[in-house]
């Protein structure tokens, strides 16, 4: 029986649906190539693409990297250019997965001839003319971050490159701080600068504006205290800059975490361990004070922190039995306590045990976790001078030198003590400024400063939560305008309930 030519069609068309809805279904990526995990086939991988195509996306990828000069905020200790060097070759695998075109990936602590490399803007001449013109973008990342090379050129690649582009992670202050010179007073959350530990981004028609700016306008700025606001701040140029546009895909979360599917970047969020913690005795612990603060003071000292000290002295300008404290016949000062300071290093060197490799020296308010920082010095080697806390700069666009601010903690190696007393360099006056002097000793007997952003010169408050919530800090300074105690047992007690007087308790940091 014969049937009409429209059924035929209709049949045609039946059997043609029921096979679409067999298949399985293609998913789209915004790039069809990845990393090929280790043991996997590239034909397994790459089902959407013929090898062809394949080999022309991956030349494209491989192109487009290049173009990507990234720059790790390195350091020249050993244990922090081990984990620079080992996130340099990281990147380079994942680029060499897609040809032989690799990017540049540089070490801040490498760069000759910039005592305030660290501080990036003095390197944005030699960037330019060196990158200016073959690369697009660069990328700024800490020992730290993690990086997903081909997520981040995906990401990169949704921003004009031809354009001026600052990005990162958004950070912003809650209210007006000192850290940052109680800038935008009115509305602190206007304005935003970069989370170092998630990446950021300059492009390079951005950064040769930037390098000529500095040729004809040099840093005028003495001093460097919160790197990623001030350099915010410089970009911005009062409004006539870009401002910091937010990129979700930089991101702060942990590798393992389940929400970073989508980040390009992630961050080691842990308190380094190499081994054994450093053992409580290895450690001589000497805190500052005066006899106007005993009775304040002190006592914070012995309710919180002092418990978890084996070896622990206060010096002042008297002696008092109680505490006890320590008179080193240097009288206080209302400015700087230089003179105090260098009194504690002859004492540790020619009174304590020399087989007590470290020193750390405090003010009576600094809030510091014992337990956390026997953690992170198992990290350093006490055989080399180490100098280590949180860094500041003195006029690094014209020379200067790096110093460790003294509020947040002080951390010596016996052989940096060593080396320091043995050059003769000593302060200018007694009330001159500790960290400074040491810093400027330091800096000419070329020993490096070593930063850890776990030691804060500040209160938690002073600080953007975002930036506090990836770390697990070691250190925290100053009582004004704050409850102590309340602080210490909710950032730095070694457990987030401890005992106190007989009692349990547990704080929100957000309440802080």
């Amino acid at each position: 029986m014969s049937r009409e030519p429209g059924y035929n069609r209709w049949l045609l068309f039946a059997a043609c649906a029921h096979l679409f809805f067999l298949l399985p279904p293609l998913r789209t990526r915004a790039f069809a190539v990845s990393v090929v995990p280790e043991g996997a086939e590239d034909e397994t991988e790459l089902p959407v693409l013929q090898k062809s195509e394949k080999s022309g996306t991956i030349s494209k990828i491989s192109r487009e990297l290049k173009e990507i000069v990234f720059i790790i905020q390195s350091q020249s200790n050993s244990f922090h250019s081990k984990r620079a060097e080992d996130l340099k070759r990281d990147i380079l695998k994942q680029a060499a997965d897609f040809g032989k075109e690799l990017p540049t990936v540089l070490l801040i602590h490498q760069m000759d001839g910039h005592e305030g490399a660290w501080t990036i803007l003095p390197l944005m001449r030699d960037f330019s003319i060196t990158y200016g013109r073959n690369s697009s973008w660069i990328f700024f990342c800490e020992e730290d971050t993690r990086i997903q090379v081909v997520k981040l050129l995906e990401t990169l690649g949704r921003f004009d490159g031809s354009k001026e582009w600052f990005l990162g992670k958004a950070l912003h202050d809650e209210e007006s701080t000192i850290i940052h010179h109680y800038a935008f007073a009115e509305n602190p959350t206007v304005f935003k600068f970069p989370d170092f530990a998630a990446g950021w981004a300059l492009s390079i028609p951005l950064v040769n504006k930037l390098a000529k700016k500095l040729k004809s306008e040099p840093l005028k700025s003495d001093f460097t205290i919160d790197l990623k606001h001030e350099i915010a701040l410089y970009i911005w140029q009062k409004g006539e800059g870009p401002h910091l546009t937010p990129v979700p895909e930089f991101c702060t979360d942990d590798v393992n975490s389940y929400k970073v599917d989508h980040c390009a970047t992630t961050f080691s969020n842990f308190l380094p361990l190499c081994g054994e913690p450093v053992k409580k005795e290895d450690i001589f612990v000497a805190v500052k004070t005066c006899r106007k603060f005993h009775g304040d003071r002190i006592p914070v000292v012995k309710q919180t922190w002092e418990r978890e000290a084996a070896l622990i002295e206060y010096y002042s300008d008297y002696a008092d039995i109680s505490i006890p404290t320590i008179d080193l016949g240097i009288p206080n000062t209302d400015r700087g306590h230089c003179g105090k300071t260098f009194a504690i290093l002859e004492r540790f060197l020619n009174h304590s045990s020399p087989r007590t490799p470290w020193l750390v020296v405090v003010d009576d308010d600094t809030l510091i976790s014992i337990f956390r920082l026997r953690k992170l010095l198992s990290c350093y080697d006490p055989n080399e001078p180490v100098f280590l806390g949180e860094r500041y700069g003195y006029g690094l666009g014209t020379g200067g030198y790096s110093y460790i601010t003294g509020g947040g903690g002080m951390v010596f190696s016996r052989i940096a003590v060593q080396k320091l007393l043995a050059s003769k360099c000593r302060c200018y006056s007694m009330d001159a400024p500790d960290d400074m002097v040491l810093g400027m000793c330091f800096s000419g007997l070329g020993i490096p400063i070593t930063h850890s952003p776990l030691f804060h010169q500040a209160r938690p408050m002073d600080y953007p939560k975002g930036y506090l919530s990836h770390q697990i800090p070691v250190s925290f300074h100053k009582h004004w305008n704050i409850d102590p105690v309340k602080v210490y047992f909710t950032w730095l007690a070694p457990s987030t309930e401890e005992s106190l007087n007989g009692k349990k308790v547990g704080y929100n940091r957000e309440d802080l």
